[in-house]
């Protein structure tokens, strides 16, 4: 198993989006925190012969980063199909030990029905941060519980109440809950300064 840092240079070539929609909330996943979140998964054993699914992937940073841990299945859904393009280009790029399937559809109404067991879903879904899209994550969190049996999710700071409160309350447990900041570039008119630093918070939740 390669390490944390190597993983973290490898997605360093991933792309983030051309246009932006702040109304999606698309940020490019950083390197750093999408080969943590990978890496805490395959230490769990989470990857390996599992069908892996990144719901909201964007232009593929979470997908690719699990698909360079050669799980048998890696599948990438976005509703928007501009980063799709992106990502399949980031693929080409990264060159994976497994293949990603790139899929547009609503990760909110769980279009993805995955056959057999071994389900993962990694994902770094809105924050809810925009006006009128308060707890979007939480969408994304019951597509987790009915598909998946474990997943890992990147969220907002002070999230550790609603995560685990949601996950009690849909059969599921938390067991991992990591905390860090990362910096996210200016990428919307409303953006005052050239970059801000961010602190979020990486859960792994098992469900029953």
């Amino acid at each position: 198993m390669e390490t944390k840092r190597a993983l973290a240079q490898q997605l360093g070539v991933v792309v983030g989006f051309d246009d932006p929609n702040a109304s999606l909330e698309q940020y490019r996943t950083p390197p750093e925190l999408a080969a943590y979140l990978v890496h805490l998964a395959d230490l769990q054993g989470d990857l390996e012969d599992r069908t892996v699914l990144d719901l909201g992937c964007g232009t593929g940073m979470l997908a690719l980063g699990a698909a360079l841990r050669g799980p048998e299945r890696v599948v990438g859904l976005d509703i928007d199909p501009s980063p799709l393009s992106i990502a399949k280009r980031n693929e080409r790029k990264v060159a994976t030990a497994t293949s990603v399937s790139w899929v547009r559809g609503d990760a909110t109404v769980a279009p993805f029905a995955p056959n057999g067991d071994g389900v993962t879903v990694i994902m770094n879904p809105p924050f809810g941060a925009q006006s009128g899209n308060e707890h979007a994550d939480r969408a994304f969190l019951t597509t987790a519980a009915a598909i998946a049996d474990v997943s890992y999710s990147i969220h907002n700071a002070e999230s550790q109440d609603f995560v685990e409160s949601f996950a009690d309350d849909s059969r599921g447990v938390v067991t991992h809950a990591y905390e860090t900041t990362v910096s996210l570039p200016r990428q919307f008119d409303f953006h005052g300064a050239d970059s801000k630093e961010i602190t979020v918070e990486v859960y792994r939740i098992e469900w029953n």
